[in-house]
């Protein structure tokens, strides 16, 4: 199975999504008081109002047939190398590598996995160069869109495009809260924190078609975009890499073809072990 699609949403359809959450932490607002708080996200609905009568957001998925060769995802002819923990996870107690949740070629059958980037226009980061405070007002909201379209689409695809769980009925707080079935695990993140993996992204999907372009080292520009994986598995979870050695290191650069030098500056300094 292999289906490809571009969508562009409404901020009035994505606004429901929003994670204000995470928009307050971006704020450091976490332990301020609640008129702080209700002062700060006045603006940013304000800014929210003004902004949907101008701009969208925009996403694009894949849905491929994919199975997993040791630590790599492949879909297709296209491999994509994963981490994997050098330390048990200390909840399962074992090394966890996201290709664990995709069935493995040795099986004989194939599983299915998504790949994703969702991101806003750009004129929506531009708005208020001279303006500071209205600046990291528009960025924060920015980033909040993205992940809400993330989240949009998430759910299109559970139940309508894969529609692995047809049946759901989530109310939004908990889809916040992740209670689906499967992960969204996105570059960047803990368990993906390799940045060069959207060149890979960007093959299958052709991020440009949404007005997502990469830099050098893979970061997505507009800077309010988000790219990952959609994975099915029930007991998939969410878990955080640790840090890795020099010998996974040269392995993963060797299965990426990079080499390890270039590899080393694409990874956060924080994954070293000592």
């Amino acid at each position: 199975m292999q289906m490809l699609k571009r969508l562009t949403y409404s901020l009035d359809e994505i606004r429901p999504y929003v994670n204000w959450a995470y928009f307050f932490h971006a704020w450091q607002m976490d332990g301020k008081s609640g008129a702080e708080r209700e002062e700060l996200q006045a603006d940013a609905l304000r800014l929210l109002d003004l902004f949907s009568s101008e701009y969208a957001t925009h996403a694009v998925v894949g849905i491929y047939d994919a199975v997993s060769d040791g630590d790599d995802l492949l879909l297709g002819e296209v491999r994509m190398p994963m981490l994997r923990q050098q330390s048990p996870d200390p909840v399962e107690g074992v090394c966890l590598c996201l290709a664990d949740f995709i069935r493995p070629a040795s099986c004989g059958k194939t599983d299915r996995l998504g790949v994703f980037a969702a991101t806003v226009d750009v004129e929506m980061e531009k708005r208020y160069a001279d303006d500071p405070y209205m600046r990291m007002l528009a960025q924060t909201l920015a980033d909040r869109l993205a992940e809400a379209t993330a989240e949009r689409l998430h759910e299109q695809v559970r139940k309508e495009f894969w529609g692995y769980a047809p049946e759901e009925q989530l109310t939004i707080p908990e889809m916040l809260s992740e209670r689906f079935q499967g992960i969204r695990p996105a570059v960047g993140y803990p368990s993906l924190p390799d940045t060069s993996l959207n060149f890979i992204i960007d093959r299958l999907l052709d991020m440009q078609g949404i007005g997502i372009r990469l830099t050098e080292h893979g970061a997505m520009r507009p800077h309010a975009s988000v790219s990952g994986l959609m994975i099915s598995h029930p007991q998939a979870r969410y878990f955080n890499l640790g840090k890795i050695g020099d010998d996974q290191l040269a392995d993963y650069a060797d299965r990426r073809g990079i080499p390890v030098e270039m590899m080393r500056k694409f990874l956060a300094s924080n994954l070293w072990r000592k």
